[in-house]
């Protein structure tokens, strides 16, 4: 059985964890699973993507019987090289979701533990079950965190929050997460919101959709305030006065739903 399905419908891919025996635990294959499926959506026909799991758990971490062949292998050897840009396999599987130029939820039920909590820090948005728990597991391990979560945590939340979680790996609840803004929000049926929310994305212009998201990756990039500034500017003068931006506005005059060319 595939580590992971991806499904297109209404613009909306449906990329989803199907390893539910080991609660979607990520060995290398799954690692590689992940990422493909990342790279095969950045030229596809979407407007926002969905990520969840099979089974009880979102993620429960790394396969844990990876462990052993990783401690006989040359640790080096595996995470030292730059395979994807700037990042190795493992780092990339969270990092491919925020290189897609749409936005990306991610919904989030029983275990997101390690890997599958830094796999959810790659969403834009995370919409989580109730009683869904979260850690960085990587200390229970004598590990670091090491999957891109260190390059993600920062823009969520406060230092004291990444230092008691990376220290501790004890598992928060939902609501804890949501508090400390590691997760967007609540619902029963995550699934269900992140669906919803989705559908409610792809209504939307899918050329300044993409801009709003590159727009965001630059602000939260470091840059200079000038650089920010002179990249809304850009950004806005690429979209005024394009058929997707007339087609918005026609719509809401005429008080109907935008039809956009291309897919539709």
């Amino acid at each position: 059985m595939p580590r992971v399905t991806t499904e297109i419908a209404d613009h909306i891919a449906h990329v989803r964890l199907t390893r539910p025996d080991k609660r979607n635990a990520v060995d290398p294959d799954m690692a590689e699973a992940i990422v493909a499926a990342g790279e095969s959506l950045r030229q596809a026909d979407i407007r926002a993507v969905i990520l969840s799991g099979d089974g009880a758990a979102f993620c429960a971490g790394l396969d844990v019987a990876s462990f052993a062949r990783f401690a006989a292998s040359d640790p080096g050897a595996l995470v030292m090289p730059r395979t994807h840009g700037d990042a190795n396999l493992f780092q990339e599987v969270a990092l491919t979701w925020r290189n897609l130029p749409v936005p990306v939820i991610a919904a989030l039920h029983g275990a997101v533990y390690g890997a599958g909590f830094q796999l959810a820090l790659g969403a834009d948005i995370r919409i989580a079950a109730p009683d869904a728990k979260l850690a960085i597991m990587e200390m229970k391990w004598g590990l670091v965190p090491d999957m891109g979560g260190m390059a993600l945590l920062p823009h969520l939340t406060r230092s004291d929050v990444i230092r008691r979680m990376t220290y501790t790996a004890e598992p928060i609840g939902a609501a804890q997460a949501a508090e400390w803004g590691l997760v967007t929000e609540l619902a029963d049926d995550p699934l269900e919101a992140a669906t919803a929310l989705a559908q409610q994305i792809a209504g939307r212009s899918p050329s300044a959709i993409r801009a709003a998201k590159a727009l965001i990756a630059t602000a939260e990039s470091g840059a200079a305030r000038a650089d920010v500034l002179m990249a809304e500017s850009r950004a806005q003068a690429g979209l005024i006065g394009g058929p997707e931006q007339m087609e918005v506005i026609a719509a809401n005059m005429a008080g109907r739903a935008p039809k956009f060319a291309k897919g539709d």
